[in-house]
């Protein structure tokens, strides 16, 4: 199989039967061996029916269908795991990706070797309230994942085989499948100006909890990936650091209290009268707090069933 299309969707009915006539033009004329699977998240709208319809008078396509809306992340999974193609694409089934973009994102990663390339819709035809929030999405992981695209959230994506079944997407982590890919040591990651048509049929699923929710997302996976097997050296780190504060303070108020006494030979003041007592406290409670749940997360850890699971790229002499 040369090229796996995949499709997340849901309420789409009325672009699927353009989307797939489409798709099966422009692979046809490829002349590659494809497959275009359709993954259902939960429409309430009659897609599961015309995906069924559409299956049936093409083998080339298939169905997958949640029994309810999971989200856009759980649709690739499953999709990535259906897909037998060398290279897998992805794209919305709204009809604003292009597949006239294919046999190039195709090229891209056959003859130019990258991993990913990831589609760049430079010219958009969303509304103010969709473009704005998504170019300081954009700008914030750039910076925060190092990983060099201007539209992380494009649909139309192209993968090598190898990294749709080395990655694994999850919640609403889609946003970040670059980022995903690249700490998995996928780091040929190309991008490339994509067409951008406006929405013909529904309306967009894009709300601004999906905004707030993305950089969440993004604090969410940048922690995974430097503490998921090491969570110790986060809560613990932290947590001896408050535990330091917390006894410097408390030495300080004690060393005052001893000075007053033994030095000046005056009444000391009340321990418990002074604010620097009640931090000391609280940042040693905190840093015991802190360091305890880091020893469980790390029991945690090491328990769990893929503690040991590394990708592997290439094996010789063994």
């Amino acid at each position: 199989m040369d090229i796996s299309i995949v499709v997340p969707l849901v309420n789409e009915r009325e672009s699927l039967p353009h989307l797939v006539e489409w798709l099966h033009r422009v692979i046809s004329g490829m002349g590659k061996a494809y497959e275009i699977i359709l993954v259902d998240d939960g429409s309430t709208d009659g897609s599961w029916a015309e995906i069924q319809r559409l299956s049936a008078a093409n083998n080339r396509v298939k169905g997958i269908r949640f029994g309810r809306n999971y989200g856009k992340s759980p649709a690739l999974n499953e999709g990535f795991k259906a897909a037998q193609g060398n290279v897998v694409i992805t794209m919305d089934a709204d009809l604003q990706d292009d597949p006239d973009e294919i046999p190039e994102l195709y090229r891209m990663i056959t003859v130019d070797g990258f991993d990913l390339v990831s589609g760049w819709k430079k010219k958009r035809f969303d509304p103010l309230t969709k473009t704005i929030p998504t170019k300081l999405f954009n700008w914030t992981t750039r910076k925060a994942s190092g990983v060099q695209l201007h539209d992380f959230n494009c649909g139309l994506k192209a993968y090598r085989k190898d990294v749709v079944k080395n990655i694994e997407v999850f919640g609403e982590m889609h946003r970040y499948i670059p980022f995903i890919a690249k700490k998995e040591g996928f780091r040929n990651i190309g991008e490339k100006v994509v067409k951008h048509h406006p929405r013909k049929f529904g309306h967009t699923k894009f709300g601004f909890s999906r905004f707030i929710n993305g950089f969440l997302d993004l604090l969410t996976i940048t922690f995974i990936f430097r503490f998921a097997k090491k969570p110790m050296h986060f809560f613990g780190g932290i947590g001896t650091l408050m535990f330091l504060v917390g006894s410097l303070s408390a030495t300080w108020v004690i060393g005052e209290k001893l000075w007053h006494s033994f030095i000046l030979h005056e009444p000391a003041p009340r321990v418990a009268d002074q604010g620097l007592f009640f931090v000391a406290l609280t940042a040693m409670v905190i840093g015991v707090q802190l360091f305890t749940a880091g020893f469980v997360a790390d029991l945690v850890s090491r328990n769990g069933t893929d503690r040991n699971r590394y990708r592997i790229s290439e094996r010789t002499g063994c």
